[in-house]
């Protein structure tokens, strides 16, 4: 199955669960040696499988022992500077996100002794 944003969150746990079984099986390992491998219990590992929720570093563990943890690489790319940002920041790497300004009162000036708006 092809994991795509249409997919709840259980069903993409479960696909990945799926994933790391199969993975695990093509390599002749146990749930015990993979476990042993990337320190967890194997519990842990039977509820990855199972298509539960665990940490992050849990799953990376479990995918380096698997070899697989270079997919991760495309998980998310890099994503760096554009040409025009670099131009604008001549060189600059932006530091910080600005993030949404507000429309509320932004326009009006603030003054001393002045009561907000209270709404009825």
């Amino acid at each position: 199955m092809k994991i795509t944003n249409q997919l709840t969150d259980d069903a993409v746990l479960a696909e990945l669960g799926a994933r790391i079984t199969a993975r695990r099986i093509a390599l002749q390992l146990t749930q015990a040696a993979v476990a042993e491998q990337a320190g967890i219990a194997k519990r842990t590992l039977e509820r990855i499988e199972a298509g539960l929720t665990s940490q992050l570093g849990t799953l990376v563990r479990v995918l380096r022992v698997l070899d697989a943890a270079s997919g991760l690489d495309g998980l998310i790319p890099e994503s760096g500077p554009g040409p025009m940002d670099l131009l604008k920041r001549k060189g600059r790497i932006r530091q910080r996100a600005s993030g949404r300004r507000s429309t509320g009162t932004a326009g009006t000036p603030w003054r001393w002794n002045e009561k907000p708006d209270e709404t009825p």
